[in-house]
């Protein structure tokens, strides 16, 4: 196969760009927590239930779109995803209600993810097995575009023009993406016509998936790694908003800050992977994290910490964070050769799916508090570590495989 494109940079930053669909889709809106709640006459914790229907939908997307990509190749299921996006940021400016919104939260989801899935998928598609860790951590440096860009933008176009205007800028977003997908992206993998669409068989190739001891080691892991994150973004509005009493605009300044860790321990990482193996630094992190989310629910408990100690910690989490995930994330697609695009959905159905859980039980427990989320961060944390550790027994070593099909782009 050959690819009409072979600039690693342009296509990078295309696949970057993807995958900020649905961080954008979370984290643009979360200034507009009060304003959205005022209108719909209900609480914050409640409107946080849209996060989570959100992820919600993604996890169930992601299962539908890996045949779909293995099956049709990477572009025109995009194609789909990014239209389904855009309808449904359209039909979130209606809402009258709480569950009319949480309702087109979860289909604007079901197509967001078809972006991030084929993101991951074309990864392995364009650049060489033991470069993944590297790319996937280029990617997160156009991703920290999001918590920088997006709250920020967000607490804006809601104070000027409404909170509606928020998803109408989403839906401007994905048709942006869909624009340069369909001018400027080569197609990743050919259509493989031997991928039956039929739920028996993709069940078989899911169960397959989850077979491969390295796959559902790391995958797992980083799932809960990942949720302590997500749960962070779900009730950071909760948490410098209505705890610390901070403004829109320092709060969109407080989430930018925390995203640096987050962004800057991703480049670090690429640095890091030169003299360290993937694996080594995905146990790091975790080694890092554990502690200090302990630490942070020990003092949230006894009442020890205020703004400043309180993002401290959080910075040190969420950096934790940016180093473990794109690790995860390469080891746990390594050993397969093919059907790459089933494997990335599977990754993101685990991810999202913990994440999901823990981010919904702030809203069930309609917390006003931190307690509750100190208490999801440090249990999934010590969670991931144990993962990590009992899965490790199995694995008699860690395999890399190139991809069937695939001409990776090396220079």
């Amino acid at each position: 196969m050959s690819h009409p494109l072979r600039n690693r940079t342009l296509i990078i930053f295309i696949l970057g760009s993807l995958a900020t669909v649905s961080p954008f889709a979370i984290d643009m809106y979360l200034p507009a927590f009060s304003q959205i709640a005022l209108g719909l006459h209900t609480t914050t914790a409640k409107i946080s239930l849209s996060v989570s229907s959100y992820f919600a939908g993604l996890a169930a997307g992601q299962l539908f779109y890996g045949p779909l990509l293995d099956r049709f190749g990477r572009k025109r299921p995009l194609y789909v995803g990014l239209t389904l996006f855009a309808v449904a940021s359209l039909l979130c400016t209606g809402a009258r209600s709480r569950e009319w919104l949480v309702a087109m939260r979860f289909l604007q989801a079901l197509g967001g993810c078809a972006a991030q899935v084929a993101a991951m998928a074309m990864v392995r598609d364009f650049f060489p097995v033991h470069e993944t860790a590297k790319i996937i951590s280029m990617l997160i440096l156009i991703l920290g575009v999001s918590p920088l860009l997006a709250p920020t933008v967000g607490g804006f176009v809601s104070v000027s023009l409404g909170w509606q205007w928020v998803f109408i800028v989403l839906a401007m977003v994905a048709l942006a993406n869909l624009a340069i997908v369909f001018w400027y992206l080569p197609e990743g993998h050919p259509p493989d016509r031997s991928v039956v669409l039929h739920p028996r068989p993709i069940c078989r190739n899911f169960a397959k998936v989850l077979q491969a001891p390295q796959f559902l080691t790391f995958g797992l892991a980083s799932a809960f790694a990942l949720s302590g994150l997500l749960v962070y973004v779900t009730c950071s509005s909760i948490i410098f908003m209505e705890v610390f009493h901070v403004s829109a605009r320092g709060f969109g300044l407080i989430f930018a800050g925390l995203a640096v860790g987050a962004i800057g321990s991703n480049q670090v990482n690429i640095w890091l992977l030169r003299r360290f193996s993937s694996e080594q630094i995905f146990r790091t992190a975790l080694l890092v994290e554990c502690p200090a989310t302990l630490l942070f629910l020990l003092g949230t408990h006894q009442g020890w910490f205020g703004l400043e100690a309180t993002f401290v910690l959080l910075f040190i989490s969420l950096t934790s964070v940016g180093f473990a995930c794109p690790n995860a994330a390469a080891l746990a697609l390594a050993p397969f050769e093919e059907n790459i695009g089933s494997a990335a959905a599977m990754l993101g159905f685990l991810q999202i799916a913990v994440s999901g859980l823990a981010s919904a039980s702030i809203g069930i427990f309609d917390s006003h508090g931190m307690l509750p989320v100190t208490a999801i961060f440090g249990a999934t944390s010590w969670i991931a570590l144990a993962v990590y550790f009992t899965g490790k027994r199995r694995l008699a070593e860690v395999r890399f495989v190139e991809e069937k099909g695939a001409a990776p782009i090396t220079r």
